[in-house]
């Protein structure tokens, strides 16, 4: 029997000559039996290309907006805390990612990548069926597109799209169809992310930001020192707010990241550099701009002015033998601050509040602590109905802001609408209701919004008035301090820099300072100060003292600005007279002194002088 088993190897080795031969015809010529007919090719290469340009559009919009697509609701800030819940820089609303609301409550808005990742699937379904497809209908194409259904994976260095959607097209008498299309986009959204991320760690638990900017205020502006002088200093709060602003604008700008902190020799630069490792190619800068919501507030200074006051001219201490004016200020700052990374294709951002209370930075957070943004949040347990009219002294209804401070927090309401104001306010006794108008003083009311629910308020005007200090009717050439209080509403001005003061109607203790030229010479001299101290050996031990005295030595010093005139007076201003525009204080002049003697007698002198308020036409 003849057996057939040797033929079948024969004919699988044919079989595969074949198809090796047509697989190779395949690859040569380029031919594909699975792909898209290539007539067909331009309408689905068209649709990938609008799925690409969608998701570039939602990268950029979402690394300009502090890793969002939607920015989410708008939460105004008020008095006590300026921020809004979103920051607007060159026209875009981008989100803080911490921030104080207006009830004075720290808030966090941090993005979450894979919120982000839904939202930017959502961005690029609805902007791929606005894609104008129309080219293709020039080229002899029909397409239909279904609505598609969209899921982004966002990596370090690239953003993933699929999208699953219907896509007919028809040339001819060809016809086909494709439901699923991959795209993929070069971008470092997913690594930007993740390093702002750890900035903002970094800040929260270390508050880096608030440290340089205490830094600041001590190198720029009064906050403690002692003057050697017997007349008084004087700042304008403007001018310090101004200068404040602009060192803050430019030190803020020269921080920089780097790992390799150690590794730089020059103190100068080390200072500016924060230790945080940002990759190779990547760079960041941070921003403040003046003209940002920023909160500034000066304690211990006199309205518009900030006044040293000299120790040594009162009657009683010509021992001291020397004056010296000590100062001593409070700064509550919150400004925001851009934090910006960017290579050379893309810019990542985000803005956070930089918060200085009391000349102190505020403490660190831990960046894994939660923070709780709703208890002992007042503000938002506003449940009594109020109704706020708010006139003019002439009971004419003025548009005015509102708020209610309750528990030291002050909850903005709105502003009103023909003079009234329908809201509603957190239980509350011995709150305040304050109304604030542009051209009107503020005014604070008690108001409990747990008894009551209407109040009425009326606002003073606010008049300007240039000031002039006469003796004798003659000018006085010297520099005057000039000081007009109201209660706990104190008005200020220094003449001759700033010769104008805005008042309402009232009545007012005024102080009037005169200084001029002085040639007090105070010689140098030698004290002799004792105090008790341990004695020496085991009677030390037993806690026997002993007296040991030193020499203090006190320089010469020469007063070159010293009292020579002013005093105090009352008066009561009413709008007729504030109208007019100017008022001339007349106040008595002394003799230069010459001696620190002389100089003393003028500050006694100045105790029991009189202020006289006189109307300028």
């Amino acid at each position: 029997m003849i057996t057939k088993r040797g033929q079948l190897p024969l004919y699988i080795i044919i079989a595969l000559v074949i198809l090796a031969i047509v697989i190779a015809i395949f690859i040569f010529s380029g031919y594909n039996p699975l792909a898209t007919p290539s007539t067909l090719t331009p309408v689905f290469t068209a649709y990938s290309s609008c799925i690409e340009t969608q998701t570039r559009l939602g990268i950029d919009l979402a690394e300009s907006q502090g890793g969002r697509i939607t920015v989410g609701p708008y939460n105004p800030g008020s008095n006590y805390a300026p921020f809004s819940s979103q920051l607007n820089f060159l026209g875009l609303t981008i989100p803080y990612w911490y921030y104080i609301a207006g009830n004075g409550l720290t808030r966090e808005q941090l993005p979450v990548k894979s919120t982000l990742e839904h939202e930017l699937a959502d961005y690029i379904a609805s902007g791929v069926q606005q894609c104008d497809f129309s080219i293709l209908s020039g080229q002899g194409f029909n397409a239909t597109f279904g609505k598609p259904k969209v899921t982004v994976q966002i990596q370090d260095l690239n953003v993933v799209v699929d999208v699953a959607a219907a896509v007919v097209g028809t040339h001819a008498d060809q016809t086909e169809r494709k439901d699923n299309h991959h795209v993929e986009v070069a971008s470092k959204l997913g690594r930007f992310l993740t390093v702002a991320l750890g900035i903002y760690a970094k800040e929260k638990s270390e508050a880096f930001l608030e440290n340089y900017s205490v830094d600041v205020l001590k190198l720029y502006a009064p906050v403690d020192g002692v003057d050697l002088s017997c007349s008084p200093k004087v700042w304008k709060t403007n001018d310090v707010v101004s200068d404040l602003k602009s060192a803050l604008s430019a030190n803020i700008a020269a921080i920089k990241f780097q790992g390799d902190y150690y590794s730089l020799s020059n103190p100068v630069d080390k200072y500016f550099v924060v230790k945080y490792p940002i990759d190779s190619g990547m760079n960041a800068q941070m921003q403040y701009l003046a003209d940002w919501p920023s909160k500034f507030e000066i304690a211990g200074g006199d309205g518009a002015l900030l006044i040293t006051k000299p120790i040594g001219t009162q009657p009683g201490l010509g021992v001291m033998g020397f004056c010296y004016a000590p100062y001593h200020f409070v700064y509550d700052m919150s400004f925001p601050v851009m934090i910006q990374l960017f290579d050379d294709q893309e810019l990542f951002q985000f803005p956070v509040a930089v918060v200085i209370s009391k000349n102190m930075p505020r403490e660190g957070i831990p960046s894994t602590m939660v923070e709780d943004t709703t208890s002992d949040d007042v503000c938002s347990v506003a449940t009594q109905p109020i109704s706020v009219h708010v006139y003019d002294t002439n009971l004419k209804p003025l548009q005015a802001d509102v708020s209610y401070t309750c528990f030291e927090q002050e909850c903005a309401l709105g502003s009103t609408t023909g003079g009234v104001l329908e809201g509603q306010a957190p239980a509350c006794l011995n709150g305040y209701i304050n109304a604030k108008a542009d051209g009107f003083a503020t005014k604070k009311q008690l108001f409990s919004s747990n008894k009551e629910q209407s109040v009425d308020i009326i606002l003073d005007k606010l008049y300007t008035v240039n000031l002039s200090v006469v003796a004798l009717g003659k000018p006085v050439l010297g520099n005057s301090i000039i000081s007009f209080t109201n209660g706990e509403t104190s008005f200020s001005s220094f003449l001759p820099d700033s010769p104008s003061m805005t008042l309402p109607e009232g009545q007012y203790n005024i102080t009037v300072y005169v200084y001029g030229n002085s040639s007090v010479v105070v010689p140098a001299s030698t004290k002799t100060q004792c105090s008790q101290v341990p004695s020496g050996g085991i009677f030390g031990m037993l806690g026997s003292t002993q007296e040991q005295c030193y020499d203090i030595t006190i320089p010469a010093t020469t007063i070159d600005h010293a009292l020579i005139g002013g005093g105090n007076g009352f008066a009561y201003l009413l709008p007729a007279q504030l109208s007019t525009g100017n008022l001339t204080l007349d106040v008595p002049l002394f003799a230069p002194p010459t001696s620190l003697d002389q100089l003393q007698n003028n500050f006694a002198s100045f105790d029991s002088s009189t202020v006289d308020v006189e109307l300028a036409p």
